[in-house]
């Protein structure tokens, strides 16, 4: 065991090491940007994350996320279904009665505040499980087991659990009861839908609306990661499709769509940002005589006449690994260089492609049963050899893109997210998630899938 552990952090540091030449010899003419791949780097393989600062002042530390399903019952399953039944009769009943009590007003309401309000907010967590205990139910202070009441609260919305009913908060607990029940109607509906064809013996399926993924083999989710997914105006489709190969070390093929929106627009204003993330210009397809970026006037310039592809390497929108699945909507899953944006909890952030975080662990899981492939770390000796890899697999594996804002959990606890699109058809239910000065730092505005 100790010899194959030394041979392992051998491994990583050779990669490291072989990685970090490329990306020096890259990008020293920025030292800024440098720093930025540096920390990339140190995060590549578990390591300090890139917005690990320091803490000198000993501010509050960042919130740590715990916002991934936490059970081995995939989102496909007769399980589910039943779940999300009994919820719905739960709810029905809910509603029935009257449903639960609005909140009035806007101010936040502080741990440890006095607030008229407090009895209202004690009986709306009660009546929706969050709040377990019924002393003091008319005690105008913010106690502990209320406290405790609104991070749940907060954790099964998709919310930030910071412990204050802040602006988002009181809106999610301001959704009636009728929406609550169309959203949970909606959303049983597509589980069934999910389950009209036999759900296969592997397969990944993607949550968009709830920013996760699950990998699941013989009816049981083996893994779960956090993703990053399409923006509001470049949305991630729902679609059924088949990873047949990873590349890594890929090239990125610039979708006409971001270079007409993007690229060229930023290139009218910085024509040098060409050469910095080493982008090439290519004539009428991706496989086309390079053209001279100097020589072309970007105000004129059109996507159709043009390509444009990134060499592979750390600067690359796909990072390191590219999961191949061939589909209509010309989207896939791949790596990202922007991993800190992991850390954020609302994560609509790409064109409509889907980062997956741990991508290279996912990507030993899809490949498991190709020859070769059956230990862990093979990824990252792929890496570490520094060669680009297009492993074409054998036994392709399904791949689902899906929108799911509300589920239950077989323990009954319900969950609703965000409707993120506006595709639950509930004006109630729209997404209108305000950033807070805790979310972390606003993603740079950079190209990318």
């Amino acid at each position: 065991m100790a010899g194959k552990s030394g041979r392992r952090g051998s491994t990583r540091r050779q990669a490291l090491a072989g990685i970090g030449a490329a990306v020096a010899a890259g990008i020293a003419a920025d030292g800024a940007r440098a720093q930025g791949a540096d920390n990339w780097l140190q995060d590549l393989f578990g390591g300090k994350t890139a917005n690990a600062a320091p803490n000198p002042d000993g501010a509050r530390k960042a919130e740590a996320l715990n916002d991934l399903r936490p059970n081995a019952t995939p989102f496909r399953s007769e399980e589910m279904i039943q779940a999300l039944e009994d919820a719905i009769q739960r709810y029905q009943a809910f509603a029935a009665k009257g449903g639960w009590p609005l909140i009035p007003g806007t101010r936040m309401i502080r741990p440890e505040d006095d607030d008229e309000r407090m009895p209202i907010l004690r009986r709306r967590l009660a009546m929706g499980g969050e709040l377990r205990s019924r002393r003091e139910a008319q005690s105008f202070s913010y106690d502990g087991d209320l406290e405790t009441a609104v991070r749940r609260f907060q954790e099964s919305n998709g919310l930030r659990a910071s412990g204050r009913v802040d602006k988002p908060t009181l809106v999610a607990l301001n959704i009636p009861i009728q929406a609550r029940v169309v959203q949970l109607q909606t959303n049983l509906q597509r589980l069934r839908d999910l389950m009209q064809q036999r759900p296969e013996d592997r397969y990944v399926l993607v949550n968009v609306a709830a920013f996760q993924l699950e990998a699941v083999e013989r009816g049981e989710v083996q893994q779960r990661h956090r993703t990053i997914v399409g923006k509001p105006e470049r949305q991630s489709p729902e679609v059924k499709a088949t990873i047949r190969a990873l590349n890594f070390f890929p090239y990125w093929r610039v979708p006409d769509s971001v270079s007409t929106l993007d690229l060229i627009p930023r290139l009218q204003k910085d024509a040098s940002y060409l050469a910095k993330e080493k982008i090439r210009v290519l004539s009428g397809s991706f496989v086309g005589p390079e053209l001279d970026a100097a020589a072309i006037d970007w105000n004129t310039a059109l996507a159709a006449q043009i390509k444009f592809r990134q060499d592979p390497g750390p600067q690359n929108a796909l990072g390191l690994m590219r999961i191949d699945m061939p589909n209509s909507e010309g989207v896939y899953m791949h790596d990202t260089p922007m991993k800190p944006l992991f850390a954020q909890r609302g994560r609509a952030f790409s064109a409509g492609c889907v980062r997956v975080q741990d991508v290279f662990k996912l990507g030993e899981w899809i490949a498991r049963y190709e020859m070769g492939w059956d230990k862990p770390g093979r990824a990252e000796d792929v890496i570490a050899g520094g060669n680009p890899l297009d492993l074409t697999l054998t036994r392709p594996v399904p791949v689902y893109f899906t929108y799911i804002t509300a589920w239950a959990e077989p323990d009954g606890s319900v969950q609703f997210r965000p409707d993120l699109y506006g595709r639950d058809g509930h004006r109630d239910l729209v997404a209108g998630r305000e950033r807070d000065e805790n979310d972390g730092p606003a993603p740079p505005q950079t190209l990318a899938p």
